[in-house]
């Protein structure tokens, strides 16, 4: 009965262990493999699995996004300028099968294909084309890289240029050469403000000027109209003492004998020595007939003084 119960006990264990050697749990971001006999049999997916323990066993492949590290290399440009080089690599598993059984170390294998393809984009560049086509690079780089790791089962996220460094002697003269481009440009740039602030002064001189002149263009048309103003003004009152005048002189009816009187004292303002010459008018019969009454006048009372 002992021996009984002692088998009995030993093949409760075995089961237990060979249930729990049975039981496979998938995580969620991986794949099982399931290889029968060494030949790879099926893929089991994430979460509780049986198998056969002793004739089946798992291999498990993650499925996330991975990063390779490139470690630095010296690289020779295309002006034969040696720069050293590092990048990283993201890829992610697309096929588990084809990444277990297709590449013996995925890791070696495509850090070294993206050496030989980092070594070859960047040595169809210049140097300047180097440092200032990062993205040109990378792109290039992960198209090459996703190409020739699709037979492992991978995909080629994106690929990092991490640095790119010129020998020492290189960067002090492109330290120097940058130097001097932003001394370039400052002075040309102190250049076109002198000029900027020059052309302003002149455009400022220039309408000051012409603001001035039309200022005084409008202050002379505003003497000349006031001029003009006062000249009609005074015109005007000379016309109109004139009109009373002569309004005044037909209204009193004045004989020949006053008028020549008038014409006389007329003649003898004009005639006061500051003229040098003294022009008659022509119709003077009439006025020359007064002039000649008022002698017959006097001569009569110088003869007949009780007249």
């Amino acid at each position: 009965m002992e021996a009984a119960a002692i088998v009995v006990l030993m093949l409760i264990v075995l089961l237990v262990v060979y249930v729990a050697l049975a039981i496979k749990i998938v995580q969620q971001h991986e794949k099982g493999l399931v290889e029968r006999f060494g030949r790879y049999y099926r893929t089991l997916d994430p979460g509780f699995h049986m198998i056969i323990p002793f004739i089946e066993r798992i291999r498990r492949v993650d499925m996330r996004e991975q990063v390779v590290d490139v470690p630095p290399q010296e690289v020779i440009t295309k002006d034969n300028v040696v720069v050293t080089v590092d990048a990283v690599v993201y890829y992610q598993a697309t096929d588990p099968v084809k990444l277990a059984y297709n590449v013996a170390n995925f890791l070696i294998a495509a850090t070294k294909l993206a050496q030989t393809n980092l070594r070859n984009v960047i040595g169809d560049m210049d140097l300047d084309d180097a440092l200032t086509s990062r993205e040109t690079i990378n792109a290039e780089l992960r198209q090459i890289l996703d190409e020739a790791t699709d037979v492992w089962g991978t995909r080629v996220v994106r690929v990092e240029i991490q640095r790119i460094d010129p020998p020492a002697d290189v960067t002090a003269a492109m330290h120097r050469q940058m130097k001097a481009e932003r001394d370039r440009r400052a002075i040309v740039t102190e250049a076109e403000g002198e000029k900027r602030s020059a052309i302003l002064k002149a455009e400022g001189v220039k309408e000051a000027r012409v603001l001035e002149a039309q200022g005084q263009a409008e202050a002379i048309r505003e003497v000349a109209d006031a001029e003009r103003f006062q000249r009609e003004t005074v015109a005007e009152g000379e016309a109109r003492a004139i009109e009373r005048v002569f309004g005044a002189i037909h209204t009193g009816d004045p004989t020949p004998d006053l008028i020549a009187i008038k014409y006389l004292e007329a003649l003898q303002g004009v005639a006061d020595g500051q003229a040098t010459k003294i022009f008659l008018p022509l119709e003077t019969s009439s006025v020359l007939g007064s002039l000649g009454a008022i002698a017959e006048v006097f001569a009569d009372r110088g003869g007949n003084p009780t007249s």
